[in-house]
């Protein structure tokens, strides 16, 4: 969990301005495409699990 913290902080910190304007065009999205992001975020999290289970 620390090591995601890092990263999510990484980019604000590297590029505010960056950051602003994705944060920006992340909002205008609709629920449904922010649920499905998140989805595929889950997804690749359990896969990455899974796969340093082997």
């Amino acid at each position: 969990m620390a090591l995601v913290l890092v990263i999510e902080g990484l980019f604000p910190f590297l590029s505010p301005g960056g950051w602003r304007r994705m944060f920006a065009q992340i909002l205008q999205l609709s629920d449904g495409q922010i649920r499905f992001f998140g989805l595929c975020s889950i997804l690749a999290g359990l896969v990455w699990l899974w796969w340093q289970g082997l």
